[in-house]
């Protein structure tokens, strides 16, 4: 199982390094193949790392499909498609939120985090509204108020004895959309996905590992 796990780790990382070449250089057909093997390596990641085996990994997994799903949408250029991806990344986050309150959190870890991680979402948050279209300003704001909650719960969980793994999955999870937001609202002419989607298969691949680290007796 290490080896296959380790198999699928290289594998998403090659792909995401192809996606990335591979958008730079305007070819966007293959660059949707790319991201399909990279997306569906860290579900097959977290299968393999024993997700099946407790209620945490099993809430992961259903965030990591989602959030397949939100990959899938977000090929597509048009705004449907956008807040297509934006509902299903909404719903990711949520089951992330829950397999932390599933794992189990310290309280005091997360009153002490609550202050910066709420000045970050208003900063983005204050960042993103001049730029966000006015049928978009509610998914966005509830967006950046779940991925948030998302963050503060991850660390929370370290004082509850969590794998660091979750923070760090969760950490890179929040920055890489910070590189969506950037290109899709503001309208950049930056290539952000040159270091978003790095900081997001990441992300993902360190949520889909933390399933090895979470046993059924913590978490059934």
């Amino acid at each position: 199982m290490l080896i296959r796990t380790r198999f699928l780790l290289i594998v998403s990382a090659i792909a995401c390094v192809i996606l990335v070449a591979l958008l730079y250089s305007d070819h966007t057909t293959a660059a949707a193949a790319a991201k399909f093997i990279a997306s569906s390596a860290f579900v097959a990641t977290a299968i393999s790392a024993g997700a099946w085996s407790s209620r945490y990994g099993r809430t992961i997994l259903l965030g990591l499909v989602l959030s397949w799903f939100g990959d899938m949408f977000l090929i597509g250029q048009s705004r449907h498609f956008f807040l297509a991806g934006l509902a299903a990344f909404l719903l990711a986050h949520l089951a992330y939120v829950g397999a932390f309150l599933v794992h189990g959190i310290n309280r005091r870890w997360l009153y002490v985090a609550l202050l910066p991680v709420a000045v970050v979402a208003a900063l983005v948050f204050s960042w993103l509204s001049p730029h966000v279209p006015a049928d978009l300003a509610l998914p966005v704001r509830a967006y950046t108020v779940v991925i948030s909650a998302m963050v503060l719960l991850a660390i929370a969980t370290r004082g509850a004895h969590g794998s660091l793994l979750i923070v760090i999955g969760a950490l890179l999870f929040y920055f890489s959309d910070l590189s969506v937001a950037a290109q899709r609202l503001l309208q950049t002419d930056m290539a952000t996905y040159v270091w978003g989607l790095p900081l997001y298969f990441a992300g993902q691949l360190c949520l889909a590992l933390s399933c090895g680290k979470t046993g059924p007796d913590r978490s059934e």
